[in-house]
């Protein structure tokens, strides 16, 4: 048995078969892999062939002992931000790359899904992955760094990003600003924003982000 370096939550196939797909959800500062593993059990069903795991951040969050972080966000220092970032996806890639090899399977077979600074977390990993992931969903992010990954892209997943509209905590702008960059950079993206919708995930969201992960991983 492999010892993650992540601990995590894993849904197996509805079909009860070998996985041939694995969708990797990463949670929001101060969340933890159980609750966005609730997405995982709306869209199990639909995608019976699937594996979806849910990873905890690596840290304990620093407002909130009972949840996680990617990376600390009481500094507001871009330099230190990137660092902190940086540590974690350098975990979250040897985590992703851990379950590829135990499930026996190619990036191409591996979506990301991402909400809140687990989106840039997504975001920043999968597009510095040296082999391509399949497809790439994030919920309410941004890119962490834009000069960073610009050095860095070595792959470009299809992406699609979505954001509600009254969403205070990560402003909705960085919706139209990573797609304005992800476009310049010869990505694929399509992009959602929500009306009356703040920092969370909509019904739609998920409903969108269903159909995108089967038009793709099926």
């Amino acid at each position: 048995m492999t010892n993650y370096i992540l601990d995590s939550i894993s849904i197996q196939p509805y079909s009860k078969n070998k996985p041939k797909q694995v969708i990797v959800l990463c949670h929001g500062y101060g969340g933890d892999g159980k609750d966005i593993s609730a997405l995982a059990i709306n869209w199990q069903r639909f995608l019976p062939d699937a594996i979806f795991i849910s990873p905890n951040a690596p840290e304990v969050c620093t407002i909130n002992s009972q949840g996680y972080q990617w990376f600390d966000l009481t500094s507001e220092k871009e330099d230190e931000i990137l660092e902190k970032s940086l540590a974690a996806e350098k975990k979250l890639n040897i985590f992703l790359n851990q379950i590829l090899d135990d499930l026996q399977l190619e990036p191409i077979s591996l979506a990301m899904v991402g909400f809140s600074q687990g989106c840039m977390m997504s975001i920043q990993t999968a597009l510095k992955k040296s082999k391509k992931i399949n497809c790439l969903l994030g919920y309410s992010g941004k890119i962490i760094n834009q000069k960073h990954l610009s050095d860095n892209i070595n792959s470009k997943p299809i992406m699609f990003l979505m954001h509600g509209a009254n969403d205070t905590i990560v402003s909705p702008t960085h919706l139209l600003e990573a797609k304005e960059y992800l476009v310049s950079h010869g990505l694929k993206i399509k992009i959602k924003m929500f009306k009356n919708c703040e920092h969370r995930i909509p019904m739609e969201g998920s409903s969108l982000g269903l159909k995108f992960l089967k038009k793709n991983l099926l």
